[in-house]
């Protein structure tokens, strides 16, 4: 049995990280206790292909050990069944059977083969241990299924009876990309998470942003999507504060090349007394902590949320002077509009109709699409040292 020696990385960081290219991730959170014997079968949707998948599990929120004594990776034909001949064993360390320290992750060993572009990955799991606090991604928006007792290497979907709209464990997939491929990382909030966007069918903003990077000459193809519904710059409550997790979530990805930073909002309505200059100064800790791991940051415009019921004018005079700020500053390495790709022209804190989710403050999947197609991937792409 490989068992993972927490010391032997920073909090927050992943054990035995690999080169490569990060082409999926979720940020972990608590997801309640964990069950002794269940398996899960999680299906991803990935964005660059290459060779040699890797997966990090997560047991970053745990209070004890965890023991994976079985993991596998295939393709989904459809709903919990895959397709035949694909779901193959994972190891680590060349072990079967791996325990995860409280606090810690952990990456597999790479797995021969090739993953395709765009796939949906299953990664079924199972632990024999599982108690205390689950690690996990809570706002899937994607169905995933359990069951008790070890069927992880099974193709059938038949003894997969439990739906779930979580990812348990599973909070990043890699692979080994074309020489010189890059990745980009959403850092935010609901609004990157894909809250009233279509479930099962990948329309998040970073999925319409991960299409169109397949389809560029640009360097950078790999998308890590790390937003967590109602999360903060500065505060820990959804989820740690992106200040908080910014090095796991973040930059301890394979590959990064830019942070693409679009949050704030929720530190704005949350009516704690956030100024604009607490997150000014949050933002440029996410800037300078990005640039000193050598990563770019493109920061992206508060959007508009009239007619949320938290709104108040005290909070959208707070979102005009931070995005001011984001739009002139010059301290970010580019920016991307969102406030004025979302707005209504004719009330301005407003979000135009036809792209508004239907509570005022979440796009549907038309806003995602638009927001996605406001990026420019050219920026994506750039030098923190130029």
């Amino acid at each position: 049995m490989f068992t993972v020696v927490a010391c032997q990385s920073a909090p927050g960081e992943a054990t035995g990280g690999p080169s490569g290219v990060v082409t999926w991730a979720a940020s972990a959170d608590r997801l309640g206790d964990g069950v002794a014997g269940r398996s899960y079968r999680l299906v991803v949707h990935t964005s660059v292909g290459g060779t040699g998948v890797r997966v990090r599990l997560s047991n970053a929120f745990g209070d004890r050990p965890i023991t994976f004594d079985s993991a596998y990776a295939g393709l989904q034909k459809q709903g919990a069944e895959l397709r035949p001949g694909t779901n193959r064993r994972l190891a680590f360390g060349g072990e079967r059977t791996v325990t995860v320290p409280a606090g810690a992750t952990v990456w597999s060993d790479p797995l021969p083969g090739k993953l395709p572009t765009a796939s949906n990955l299953v990664v079924s799991l199972h632990s024999p241990d599982a108690a205390g606090p689950a690690s996990g991604h809570w706002m899937a928006l994607q169905t995933s299924y359990a069951t008790q007792g070890d069927h992880t290497a099974e193709d059938s979907g038949t003894a997969w009876t439990i739906p779930t709209g979580s990812w348990f464990y599973l909070d990043a997939v890699s692979v080994q990309a074309p020489k010189g491929t890059g990745a980009v990382v959403a850092l935010g909030d609901s609004i990157t998470d894909g809250w009233q966007s279509t479930f099962d069918v990948n329309r998040r903003w970073p999925d319409y942003l991960a299409r169109r990077l397949q389809k560029s000459d640009t360097a950078v193809k790999g998308v890590a999507n790390e937003g967590i519904s109602g999360n903060q710059v500065l505060a820990d409550g959804a989820g740690q504060s992106s200040l908080n997790r910014l090095e796991r979530d973040v930059l301890s990805q394979p590959g990064v090349r830019t942070v693409f930073l679009f949050q704030g909002v929720n530190d704005i309505k949350a009516h704690t007394g956030v100024t604009a200059d607490d997150l000014i100064e949050g933002y440029r800790e996410i800037v300078d902590r990005a640039h000193a791991a050598g990563k770019c940051v493109v920061g992206a415009t508060v959007g508009p949320f009239k007619g949320w019921h938290e709104w108040d004018q005290a909070g959208e005079a707070v979102r005009q002077e931070v995005n001011t700020f984001i739009r002139t500053s010059g301290e970010f390495d580019a920016v991307t509009d969102f406030d004025r790709i979302l707005r209504s022209p004719y009330d301005q804190e407003k979000m135009l109709p036809a792209l508004d989710g239907g509570d005022h403050i979440h796009p549907n999947d038309k806003g995602m699409q638009a927001m996605a197609d406001a990026v420019d991937l050219t920026a994506l792409d750039c030098d923190p040292t130029g």
